[in-house]
This record gives C-alpha cells, structure tokens and sequence, in this order.
C-alpha cells in the first residue's frame, strides 16, 4: 500500500517509520535533531504552503555494485495534518 504526502509525492506504507505533527516540534533535543537533518540534506520540503506535518521514511535496497544493503532515510515535509495522513495510511480507523 502507498501512502500520498500530497503534491504529486505517494510512498510505501512499508517505509514509513513515524508522521508527526508540526506543532508537536518543542522540544530542545526534536528541534536539534531537524536542525541536523536539514544540514545533512534529509529533508525534502514537497509544499509550497504551510507546513503540517513531517513524515520521517527509512527506505533500504541492496547495493547493485557492492551487494552491501544500504538505508536511506528521508523526512518529507507535507502541508497535509498528521491526523488526515494518519487516517490515509490506516493507523487510525
């Protein structure tokens, strides 16, 4: 199953590790952690409008050269709440 962040931008459930809501972002140590993952380039803002929610994805494949299993994460930054992609995705009923 796939879930759709919004814009033209679907995912698999599977890759999904959490969806938190922006305004949950308070705290010092959640800040920071953003703060780094926006540096390293693992953000990717996908809305031209306000901010709702972030969707933190982990995508993992086998290395074609190497054989090496690599992960890849991902934290998509979407316009749509956390409690709508929530319902989308099935893990609220």
């Amino acid at each position: 199953m796939f879930l759709h962040l919004g814009k033209d931008y679907v995912i698999p459930l599977k890759d999904i590790i959490c969806i938190i809501d922006h305004k949950s972002l308070k705290s010092k140590d959640t800040k920071e952690f953003f703060d780094i993952a926006e540096e390293e380039g693992f953000i990717k803002n996908i809305t031209d409008k306000k901010i709702k929610s972030y969707i933190i994805t982990e995508k993992a494949y086998i290395d074609k050269k190497s054989g090496s299993k690599i992960r890849k994460s991902i934290i998509y930054c979407s316009n749509i709440s956390s409690t709508t992609l929530n319902k989308r995705a099935g893990f609220i009923k």
